[in-house]
């Protein structure tokens, strides 16, 4: 298996991308973020609530504290008001992509080799549109995935073309979150080492800290017009 290059690829382009609006804040977004040393991962546009504008975000190396969170939202925040893009009142959403995220990059199949994936094609593959099975890591252009629901003399492994992906998303495990843990442990030492705070996702930083899939991860708000 080819060894994931995470830290040097901050450029690496997305693989599967937003339509609509939501593509239309993510090419104003992604600029401004990498220039601030974060990746766009996937922005999402709900009427939930009201309107609510969610772009997860993430170092290079897959981390994303609450600071970063912050800095982020206070950067799009005056920008996506300027470019008024949204006809209403709206929450800005900033947020880490959480244990269960979403897959997005060619460096993001590789990583996460040997967790499960949902996968649900925007074209279909052998004429169905989701698949869910172990992750076995990228050949060329596909992701090769061992299905969980293969019946007997079926062939279990299949390789999609990510480009034809409309979702492709973690499965929460046992195995996901020891290694999300072991990977958190590893950044709060790097940190340490650095001098420099590091805060997990474990905090109740004043509210700023979203629950979802029985595990927590940093967001940062702010309300736009």
């Amino acid at each position: 298996m080819i060894a994931p290059t995470i830290v040097s690829e901050r450029s690496e382009p997305r693989l599967i991308p937003e339509t609509g609006l939501a593509a239309r804040v993510a090419g104003i977004a992604e600029p401004l973020l990498e220039g601030l040393g974060f990746r766009i991962v996937r922005v999402r546009i709900s009427g939930m609530s009201g309107m609510t504008v969610q772009i997860m975000a993430e170092r290079p190396d897959g981390t994303m504290n609450i600071e970063d969170c912050e800095n982020a939202s206070r950067a799009l925040s005056p920008v996506l008001d300027v470019e008024d893009l949204i006809d209403r009142a709206y929450r800005l959403e900033v947020s880490s992509p959480g244990i269960d995220r979403p897959l997005v990059r060619r460096s993001d199949f590789e990583r996460f080799a040997g967790h499960v994936v949902k996968v649900e094609m925007a074209v279909a593959r052998d004429g169905r549109r989701r698949f869910r099975g172990v992750l076995l890591g990228v050949e060329g252009e596909t992701a090769k995935i061992r299905r969980d629901d293969a019946k007997e003399g079926e062939t279990a492994e299949v390789q999609l073309p990510i480009a034809d992906m409309a979702e492709a998303r973690l499965v929460l495990t046992d195995a996901l979150i020891t290694e999300s843990l072991r990977r958190a442990k590893a950044a709060e030492r790097t940190a340490e080492i650095a001098g420099s705070p590091h805060r997990s996702g474990n905090q109740d930083d004043q509210g700023k800290f979203r629950h979802g899939s029985g595990t927590s991860r940093p967001v940062a708000h702010h309300e736009g017009e």
